[in-house]
């Protein structure tokens, strides 16, 4: 079977289709900040953003976000358009974005809803690991950081 898509990296003028797709998705929204200058500042930082594309309509069809902080990859916004999914179109997604972690030499980390059960089986049949117990806290908001104001004895 022949493939009908391509993988690229992403450029600043596929910002307005990328957001449609994570907003399709679920994977995107204001709170997160993810703006173009935060894409950009995190492909500057060693970080690769990958989008799949479909070769017929040059149509963006799948993202892959990896920042990279020094010592391991975070993956972030990995998804596949709503109309093309059940397709497996995630395997080989996952396959470019696992080749970036291994050129790198570094882990690769993730965070998927626990009710997202197609997902968590991808990551889990490709060798991703469950961390634990651990529960994630964030502070989305920067009106929110804030001193937290304690005396030190």
């Amino acid at each position: 079977m022949m493939n009908n898509y391509s993988f690229r990296d992403f450029k600043s003028n596929d910002y307005a289709e990328v957001i449609d797709l994570w907003e399709k998705t679920g994977l995107g929204n204001k709170d997160r900040g993810d703006d173009l200058s935060t894409i950009q500042l995190s492909l500057k930082l060693g970080g690769k953003f990958l989008v799949m594309e479909e070769l017929s309509s040059r149509r963006i069809i799948g993202t892959s976000w990896m920042t990279f902080d020094g010592r391991r990859i975070h993956l972030h916004h990995f998804g596949i358009d709503p109309e093309y999914q059940g397709r497996r179109l995630s395997i080989p997604l996952l396959e470019e974005t696992l080749r970036f972690a291994r050129d790198k030499k570094v882990q690769i980390k993730l965070e998927v809803h626990k009710d997202n059960l197609k997902a968590i089986e991808l990551y889990t049949k490709n060798h991703f690991k469950y961390l634990g117990d651990y529960k994630i806290f964030i502070i989305r908001s920067v009106k929110e950081l804030k001193d937290i104001g304690y005396d030190q004895d």
